[in-house]
């Protein structure tokens, strides 16, 4: 049995230390729908992201734990997470520029790991190029290119993915 792809998504999260929400709960369905059993996963499918935050914290490793989900390799799990992302994007189920903004923010949040610097660029030339008609993020990128641009850089750094 696989994991639902959320599961990099999952355990970034946990990794980050963010607040468990509806992301997790939607995550916890899926495992459920999947096959995945455990107490825990159980009872944060029925959760409410407006409960105890604290509570919902220890649901959330208790689950991980039930299911045997390492998220100890924070490289590792950030890697995968970039790599879910970059996923989504190309298979249209997110957009290039949400995708963009999540890693422009997880640059900040992983305090300007090397692995996220391009999408930081990339995310800016695109913010430029929305009301400019030049920007100095990336090279050749313009008005006319900037969606083919990302699309080619996204489908590039998702072929290096394992």
């Amino acid at each position: 049995m696989n994991y639902v792809k959320s599961t990099a998504e999952i355990l970034a999260f946990k990794t980050l230390n963010r607040n468990v929400n509806n992301v997790w709960i939607n995550w916890a369905v899926e495992m459920l729908m999947e096959g995945f059993n455990s107490q825990s996963l159980l009872f944060l499918a029925g959760e409410n992201e407006k409960s105890n935050q604290f509570e919902l914290q220890r649901l959330a490793e208790n689950t991980l734990k039930e299911l045997g989900l390492d998220y100890s390799n924070e490289d590792k799990v950030i890697k995968k997470y970039v790599c879910y992302l970059l996923d989504e994007a190309i298979t249209g189920n997110k957009t290039f520029k949400s995708v963009l903004s999540s890693l422009k923010e997880l640059y900040y949040e992983v305090q300007n790991d090397s692995l996220l610097l391009d999408f930081y660029l990339l995310y800016f030339a695109h913010e430029d190029l929305e009301f400019d008609t030049i920007q100095n993020y990336w090279d050749n990128a313009t008005r006319e290119n900037i969606d083919q641009v990302t699309k080619e850089f996204f489908i590039k750094r998702k072929s290096e993915c394992i």
